[in-house]
């Protein structure tokens, strides 16, 4: 049982509250949606959970938090982390080996736990978890949604009495987000109590029993998942919520041409990558896109969608094949000047002190008067002068993308840009993106059906590094659409 009492949470430095008399229980046995804007308090309020608030974030907390019976504000870490699991909304912070099964059995052995158990525990988890296809692999050449599957089945081997998911489905294919469905299941039968903060809401619905509503740090609204369904998608997306239902966020038609040849297509031609001696991850023999406009890139974990991003941008030496935009050949050299790419995990391209310098770091020098009004929409005005790394993830991200808008180039790649983004900012950045039709041609990797809903115009599927099909979101696409993510809107 996970008991908060009148908890009020500062971080040091800050001038107000981010949590402000917060009181809650949580049985055990059930499993509990937090959701709210970015900023809301979400995150603050899991990290009161796991003890990280007061041991690690130095906050200053009035009230209490009691886990298990035990006070885990003043518990050490030591102590709680036996009872409560965390899966952090970047898993990359929480590895420390560099192989799936080691990481998976890194926690059970940090326990104490007997070889045999230990063994015993991996196996079952890597079977529940649907990780045979990668368990003798490097943590470093996993997908990003891949490593969030490890994050949680090392979590799940430790077998703790609570579960803090932070944003679980932010890099998840829907196949994915189906056996988390089920995993989070078992454990509510186990009797475990399951916390889990996120912005995409629909997948939950028939797995959370409750939901809490975080507005500016207070509880806006308690109660079960039926009474929370039951308020309609009006007054989810009034508190800057996501819907539950695919059609609450329906984007209006475009005229979308055929690819055909000419000044109007981009077109890939035996575009192949390998990494080392292994079988192709990427192997394209031909694709035609229409040229200036925004595609979705979709696909199960691992497809290959990341690596096309980097090749398609230049930056893996030894792909093989030709890009050509408008009928001109881009070579190697040249895709690197005309193409950006902003990347899953964007602390590998921030490099400025402040918010200010990154974002014009790399400009065009003719994009200078719309730096304030790109800012202004992402929500990083008045953060011009902030640390970039001293930002939460989401404001991270939207640093990164203003640069990608402000850069001027030909061909834009976003992967994975509306991870750990509320409404808000989702469909800002959705509009933004959208609005650079007719200057770039823009791939948006994604597995977020409410952004492609908002922004895109087309959809280039990929399976086994292959691309299996592209088409124009019309109505027959959206069909298509629907039946690839509909394992999430059940």
């Amino acid at each position: 049982m996970i008991v908060f009492d009148n908890v009020t949470l500062t971080y040091k430095g800050a001038a107000s509250p981010v949590l402000k008399g917060i009181s809650l229980t949580i049985p055990d046995g059930q499993a509990v949606l937090v959701c709210g804007a970015s900023g809301a308090g979400k995150t603050t309020l899991t990290r009161l959970i796991n003890g990280l608030a007061t041991h690690f974030d130095q906050a200053t907390v009035q009230g209490s938090v009691a886990v298990d019976g035990s006070d885990v504000l003043i518990a050490p870490l030591c102590q709680t982390g036996r009872v409560v699991g965390n899966v952090f909304q970047n898993p990359r912070s929480q590895f420390f080996c560099v192989d799936v099964e080691s990481e998976v059995a890194f926690g059970c052995e940090n326990m104490g736990m007997p070889a045999d158990e230990v063994r015993r525990r991996v196996e079952r988890t890597a079977r529940q978890m649907a990780l045979g296809d990668i368990m003798g692999k490097s943590i470093f050449g996993l997908s990003g949604g891949q490593k969030q599957r490890v994050a949680c089945a090392s979590v799940d081997a430790m077998g703790p009495r609570v579960f803090v998911l932070d944003e679980p489905s932010s890099n998840f294919d829907p196949p994915t987000i189906g056996m988390l469905r089920q995993v989070i299941e078992r454990w509510r039968q186990m009797g475990r109590s399951v916390v889990v903060a996120e912005h995409r809401l629909a997948w939950l619905r028939d797995v959370c029993d409750r939901v809490v509503v975080v507005d500016g740090g207070r509880i806006a609204w308690d109660g079960p998942m039926d009474d929370f369904v039951a308020l309609g998608d009006g007054f989810r997306i009034a508190h800057g919520l996501r819907p539950l239902s695919p059609d609450a966020l329906d984007g209006s038609e475009r005229p979308c041409p055929s690819p055909t040849a000419g000044s109007d297509v981009l077109e890939l031609r035996n575009f192949r990558y390998s990494y080392g001696h292994a079988c192709p991850a990427l192997d394209v023999p031909y694709l035609s896109l229409p040229a200036r406009r925004v595609v979705a890139v979709i696909g199960e974990n691992g497809a290959g969608k990341s690596t096309f991003s980097a090749c398609l941008c230049g930056l893996m030496r030894r792909f093989g094949g030709e890009v050509l935009l408008g009928g001109e050949r881009l070579r190697p050299r040249q895709l690197l000047k005309r193409c950006y790419l902003v990347m899953q995990d964007v602390n590998h391209q921030l490099f400025c002190e402040s918010v200010e310098e990154e974002v014009r770091l790399g400009m065009d020098p003719s994009r200078e008067a719309d730096v304030s009004r790109i800012l202004g929409e992402l929500g990083l005005r008045g953060l011009e002068e902030r640390h970039p790394l001293s930002l939460s993830g989401g404001q991270r991200q939207r640093v990164a993308i203003a640069s990608a808008l402000l850069a001027g180039k030909d061909i834009l790649v976003f992967d994975e840009p509306t991870s750990g983004q509320d409404l808000r900012n989702m469909l800002a950045t959705a509009r933004l993106i959208r609005s650079l039709e007719d200057r770039a041609s823009v791939f948006v990797v994604t597995h977020d059906r409410d952004f492609v809903q908002a922004c895109c115009s087309h959809v280039m599927r990929m399976e086994r590094g292959a691309v299996r099909e592209t088409y124009a979101i019309d109505a027959a696409g959206r069909r298509r659409l629907d039946a690839f993510f509909g394992m999430c809107w059940k």
